[in-house]
């Protein structure tokens, strides 16, 4: 059984008829619902502490977000909006990563989808933006390495726009391989491929943006021949995934064409590649505003994470261009 973290304060952190709503998490369950929960041990978010938050960002902007929703919230910039209720939402979500990585890592199972809102992975240390108030995946990475003995996590964020939040608050550390397959030009405008890290995080960043139209053969291409054989020689003790859905063809506010059946060969591989590593996965829901797309295809990404069907090997030729771009930081993996 894999364990499912839920919350009802998802559905309080109103933001009306932003693309980002709680329509969302309610398409998701009811697919799932309707489904039987395949494989789910359906659990209960509990909030994240102070301590957690703390790891990945900084004290004035927890404060800042705690004044700003008891004060009522509002805009916090064009994007990002906090209601009352999104305190607890946000807390939560982040709690939900913290938790399941720290049962993951415990044994309990191979797999934890957090089905969470607001995303995360646009939240800077000191900084919310892009519909995200906290960090989510980088305070359930963070948590593991502190509190569950992870010596090293990797980080796949397939969501369609750049993790700007999760690159910042990692980028000079080598005990987060953080990797984002995003699509380019898009906002946030960040994830060049040179912006590999500084200090002892330089090799330890991987931005690997694709065009207008890519499809999910160059994604599933770009997991299997640079980011797996990265992953081989990092030996991660968890793997998480920023699972965003808004790669999908039908998505309103992108322009790449993956189907349902995409993410469920991704996850396909991921799975494997955990398996293979005895690294178990936690994934947190990010992005996604096609109701149907992201319903479709949240399923396929739960019924892959339990089933045992190997993703079809695609040729390293369309991925060529990025395994030359990290072979110089990577040479055993790449070269």
């Amino acid at each position: 059984m894999g364990l499912f973290f839920r919350h009802s304060s998802s559905l309080e952190h109103d933001t009306g008829s932003h693309p980002e709503n709680a329509a969302r998490i309610r398409a998701l369950e009811a697919a799932l619902e309707e489904a039987g929960w395949p494989g789910l041990d359906l659990r209960e978010a509990e909030p994240a502490s102070r301590e957690q938050l703390e790891r990945v960002h900084s004290a004035e902007h927890i404060d800042r977000i705690e004044r700003f929703c008891a004060e009522g919230g509002g805009m916090l910039d064009m994007d990002t909006i906090a209601v009352e209720a999104s305190w607890e939402a946000a807390t939560r979500a982040a709690g939900a990563a913290a938790e399941a990585s720290g049962r993951l890592l415990a044994g309990e199972s191979d797999f934890a989808f957090c089905a969470m809102r607001p995303p995360g992975h646009h939240a800077e240390s000191q900084r919310p933006m892009g519909f995200c108030l906290f960090n989510s995946i980088a305070v359930g990475a963070a948590a593991a390495i502190a509190e569950s003995g992870a010596e090293r996590v990797l980080i796949l964020d397939w969501d369609v726009h750049h993790g700007n939040g999760t690159e910042e608050i990692f980028f000079a550390r080598d005990d987060v391989l953080y990797a984002s397959i995003h699509q380019s030009p898009l906002y946030p405008g960040s994830g060049r491929p040179s912006d590999t890290g500084s200090g002892a995080g330089v090799g330890y960043n991987l931005n690997l943006p694709v065009g207008p139209g890519a499809d999910g053969e160059l994604f599933l291409g770009l997991i299997q021949h640079v980011l797996a054989p990265i992953a081989r020689e990092y030996r991660p003790g968890l793997i998480a995934i920023s699972a965003g859905y808004d790669a999908h063809r039908d998505d309103p506010l992108a322009d790449c064409d993956l189907t349902d059946a995409d993410y469920r060969v991704m996850t396909d591989a991921m799975r494997d590649l955990g398996a293979e590593l005895g690294a178990p996965l936690l994934v947190c829901l990010e992005g996604g505003y096609d109701l149907g797309a992201l319903s479709r295809s949240g399923l396929e990404t739960v019924r892959a994470l339990g089933g045992s069907s190997p993703a079809p090997e695609v040729g390293p030729e369309r991925v060529e261009p990025a395994r030359r771009a990290f072979s110089t930081l990577w040479p055993a993996a790449l070269g």
